[in-house]
């Protein structure tokens, strides 16, 4: 199972939207997919219509003794799997904090669900955390949206800083831009680097989309209602160039962590 984490330090770059329409075209492939809600905010619980509200909340997710699908639901669409949020996700900190060895339980959590999914993919919150270092732990690459603003890159240089120091061996990082407004001279500028400040920038570019903002109205997939779009191209191309990145190396590290 390929664990994907999409992250960021900032909020409000895109990680819902990305998640929730990769897990899709993952799921759409034939790929038996699972997309994790640890966002307490719920949004990616919300677009798939499901009840944001988990039994036992944070303290269960993390000391539960059963497995975690117990928690699934299912999604309108075939082989597309939900572990939603829930509001107590907002304590996830504390309750890793009292558990033993807490940066390496999500990874044990997880661990079980490799015999029914082949892809996972999880919604993080933002911030720093003891919680987002528990997914560093527990996750193969980590998709970093980045848009092409001063605040949004100098906050990936500050999680590419934090993980010079701490970054597990395994995990590798994939930054690209999002929200691309190509009106906007500093978006244009910025945008057209493809490294900078030790990253090295994915070629896909998710632009800025009105259609994007109706999956709120929809609560679907961008694919779904608005296929032919150009934001939907751009998923769809985003999703093919990560399972590439991560297809090359994917084998033996997870042998080398999990055996299997």
């Amino acid at each position: 199972m390929r664990v994907i984490a999409v992250y960021s330090i900032k909020g409000g770059v895109g990680k819902t939207s990305t998640a929730v329409n990769l897990a899709y075209l993952s799921a759409k492939s034939g790929a038996r997919t699972l997309i994790w809600d640890l966002d307490p905010q719920a949004a990616t619980t919300f677009y798939f219509r499901v009840q944001a509200k988990v039994r036992g909340g944070s303290r269960k997710l993390v000391h539960g003794k059963k497995s975690l699908d117990r928690l699934i639901r299912g999604t309108n669409f075939d082989g597309l799997d939900l572990l939603p949020a829930d509001f107590s996700y907002r304590n996830i900190d504390l309750e890793l904090d009292a558990a033993k060895q807490p940066k390496k339980r999500l990874a044990k959590r997880i661990r079980p669900l490799s015999e029914d999914y082949d892809h996972l993919y999880i919604d993080c919150a933002p911030g720093i955390s003891l919680v987002s270092e528990g997914i560093f732990a527990a996750s193969d690459a980590l998709l970093v949206p980045t848009i092409p603003t001063t605040l949004s890159v100098r906050a990936l240089a500050q999680l590419l800083r934090h993980m010079k120091k701490h970054r597990p061996r395994h995990l590798r990082v994939l930054p690209f831009f999002s929200m691309v407004d190509r009106r906007k001279a500093m978006h244009r500028e910025i945008s057209a680097r493809r490294d900078g400040d030790g990253a090295q920038f994915l070629e896909s570019q998710i632009p800025y989309s009105s259609q994007v903002e109706r999956m709120g109205t929809h609560r679907a997939p961008l694919a779904t209602y608005a296929a032919g779009c150009d934001a939907a191209a751009a998923y769809e191309k985003l999703w093919h160039e990560v399972l590439g990145q991560t297809g090359s190396w994917f084998a033996w590290f997870r042998q080398d962590r999990f055996g299997f």
